[in-house]
Formats: C-alpha cells, sequence, structure tokens
C-alpha cells in the first residue's frame, strides 16, 4: 500500500503566461520547486475543504434535534475524536 508520501508524475498543460507566474510565485514563496509550489496550492485547498466539511456538520448538527447526552455517548464521542486528532497529529 503506498503511503501519503510516495510521489507520482502528473504532467500538467499550462498556457506559457502561467507556467511563468507559477515559477514566480514558487519562487517568491520560499519553494524550492514549482512542484513544492502546486502541492502547496493543493493542501490549502483540500484544508479548505476540510474546514468546510467541518463547518455543514456542525451546521447539520445545530439543526438536529436535540436530545440528553448520556454517558456513553460521551465516551464514543470522546473516543472519536482522540482517533480523528490523532491521525491528523501524525499526518504531515
Amino acid at each position: 500500500m503506498a503511503s501519503d508520501n510516495d510521489s507520482t508524475g502528473m504532467t500538467v498543460s499550462l498556457p506559457a503566461a502561467q507556467k511563468d507566474y507559477v515559477k514566480n510565485r514558487a519562487t517568491a514563496s520560499g519553494c524550492s520547486t514549482p512542484s513544492e509550489y502546486i502541492r502547496r496550492l493543493i493542501h490549502a485547498d483540500q484544508k479548505a475543504h476540510e474546514q468546510e466539511d467541518l463547518e455543514r456538520r456542525i451546521l447539520e448538527g445545530l439543526d438536529s434535534p436535540a436530545r440528553q447526552m448520556t454517558a456513553a455517548d460521551w465516551r464514543d464521542l470522546r473516543a472519536t475524536l482522540k482517533a480523528k486528532l490523532g491521525k491528523r497529529r501524525k499526518a504531515p
């Protein structure tokens, strides 16, 4: 099974003006290569998507009917959150 750090190639065709822009932005932002700059853009997009998903889920929860949380509910919630946060802390 491949890890998240395994790299693979991908070819993207850009007009010359965009290619120059990417090269210039990569240098200006401290990236060592245009590929690193593109990876940063994709990572930022992924984070934004995760944030949007979280906000959507929070709104769904706020709009759902209220119910009393039991001790078992809290225990399950804590375990689920610890597992998710533990995975995120280990990710680069």
